[in-house]
């Protein structure tokens, strides 16, 4: 930059003619990256396959969507600020039914943790938009139900853990909100629909799947006693 033209602008700055301009730093969304499969992704949510690997740097991530989730193996993680403040490292049970609420960044490692389990979870990115409840006369509404502990109650959802137990069918329900199934034991599902289709499915840990607002249906446990996190969304 030449004298001239460098006065000039040290002239407008003095006179309050011109602003400088300072760039906000930015950061990628917490997904995808190493350890992170994505698996399924619609208008109301991206799930995501996390694994916090070993000794596998991370980048300083935004997390850009409310979250909620399922965590399914601990392992102790490293949750480092801006600042370099490392959170306290707490371990809790499994399964863990989690909410995060967006706009939150740091970064996250699992390192210098030699022999320790790698932390897995089912995560899911919440889309904004909200619809209203479907429901049907006489019939009763999928959550709550006997046996199901509710984890979370916020403006963006509930979660639920439901274990299914073998001889104790489920009546008929309809999903009045839009969910998504995370399982943490697997085992075998039979539904049936009211005009009588019936479906078997076995599930394994980690298996998730999106449950539209309005399916109407009754289920059983026909091998095992699959327990999943339902997270239905507002």
């Amino acid at each position: 930059m030449n004298a001239l033209r460098r006065m000039m602008l040290l002239s407008l700055l003095a006179a309050g003619l011109l602003v400088p301009v300072v760039m906000a730093q930015t950061y990628p969304h917490a997904f995808p990256r190493t350890g992170v499969a994505k698996l399924f992704e619609n208008e109301r949510v991206i799930a995501w396959d996390v694994k916090w690997l070993h000794d596998v740097p991370q980048p300083y991530h935004r997390h850009q969507y409310d979250m909620a989730g399922v965590y399914t193996v601990y392992g102790p993680i490293q949750v480092i600020g801006l600042d370099g403040t490392v959170a306290p490292i707490t371990p809790f049970a499994v399964p863990r039914p989690y909410f995060q609420p967006k706009d939150i960044t740091h970064k996250e490692e699992a390192t210098g943790l030699a022999g320790a389990p790698v932390r897995e979870a089912v995560m899911l990115d919440l889309k904004e938009g909200s619809f209203a409840p479907v429901t049907r006369a006489g019939t009763p509404v999928a959550f709550p139900r006997d046996g199901a502990a509710k984890a979370i109650d916020n403006a963006r959802v509930v979660e639920w853990d439901y274990v299914w137990i073998p001889g104790r069918p489920v009546e008929t329900r309809i999903y009045e909100r839009d969910a998504v199934e995370v399982f943490f034991d697997g085992g075998t599902l039979r539904y049936r629909t009211p005009d009588g289709k019936e479906e078997t499915r076995t599930f394994a840990r980690k298996d998730a799947r999106f449950i539209p607002r309005g399916t109407i249906r009754s289920e059983e446990a026909v091998a095992g006693a699959p327990r999943a996190v339902i997270v239905e969304l507002k």
